[in-house]
């Protein structure tokens, strides 16, 4: 046992859990039953799941856009569809590689956790309910500084073809993009989930809050252009977050849009489409970007 100096309340070595007055989640359980598995068996169980949440996202979020485009959107011609079925099954097998490098940055978060080497806690008061909510936004702005710093980089002459070619392979993107990465750059994005357990002290429930908002927001940012309504509200936060009509410019002009949450490196670095900066300007709410 150590003594957390942020509370006189014990901690158990390794977990960072404190037990103290307040109610906490006992993790020493799981972590005794995922330390009983064999390491491959804890891999595959890991690579289930993620791969089930993206299946079940994806597959759910596109059979809803379906649903709703009944009747809204042109009916595809059939070589339109067979590109279309191509490109998902294309984006669905680059996923399930994605999921497999998920599931080992998973695994060692586990093994790190075993060895007292991240900083994940369980107990709010540790640092304060207000450091939670701060903590969720800090590691959304800094996630989005890495991607745009990464992903620009994966867009270079000599990286792109190894690294982001496979991303792209269709213009117009459906929820089965979101999770489609090239290997080399779900290991990044994975290590880099990696590195902020094991470097910023993360609540649970931040943590959980943090791999939603990447999943939903992802998924929503692939809802191409083509399904989305004439008339696409871009309201003032159309300006700072980037949604659907940001992003699905990126798949069709490459050299645009590079961000993940903020538009703000985009405005900073000049790489922002001008038609869509317009679209969000006061003339332009309302109207969809082109």
């Amino acid at each position: 046992m150590r003594v957390d100096p942020l509370s006189p309340a014990p901690v158990h070595a390794g977990l960072g859990l404190s037990c103290g007055p307040l109610p906490c989640p006992d993790l020493s359980l799981l972590h005794r039953s995922w330390s009983g598995h064999s390491l491959v068996l804890d891999g595959v169980v890991l690579f289930l799941i993620i791969l089930g949440r993206y299946l079940l996202t994806a597959g759910g979020s596109w059979w809803l856009l379906r649903l709703w485009g009944r009747g809204r959107t042109p009916k595809p011609t059939p070589a339109q569809r067979r590109r279309r079925d191509e490109g998902i099954r294309h984006d669905i097998r680059l996923s399930v590689v994605s999921a497999a490098v998920f599931a080992l940055a998973a695994g060692l978060v586990l093994w790190l956790q075993a060895q007292g080497l991240t900083r994940l806690y369980a107990r709010p008061d540790a640092y304060g309910w207000w450091y939670i909510a701060v903590s969720y936004l800090a590691v959304l702005i800094l996630q989005d500084a890495v991607f745009y710093a990464t992903h620009r980089l994966f867009h270079h002459p000599l990286l792109y073809r190894w690294c982001h070619h496979g991303h792209h392979r269709s213009h117009h993107p459906t929820p089965w993009t979101s999770f489609a990465f090239d290997p080399p750059e779900a290991v990044v994005q994975a290590l880099f989930l990696v590195l902020v357990v094991a470097l910023v002290p993360l609540h649970l429930i931040t943590l959980v809050a943090v791999l939603s908002t990447m999943t939903v927001w992802a998924i929503v940012n692939h809802v191409d252009l083509d399904h989305l309504p004439q008339r696409f509200p871009h309201h003032l936060f159309g300006r700072w977050l980037i949604g659907p009509a940001h992003h699905c410019l990126h798949h069709r002009r490459p050299g645009v849009h590079f961000g993940l949450y903020f538009t703000f490196w985009d405005w900073l670095c000049a790489t922002e489409d001008q038609s869509y900066a317009a679209s969000v300007g006061p003339a332009g709410v309302g109207s969809r970007a082109s």
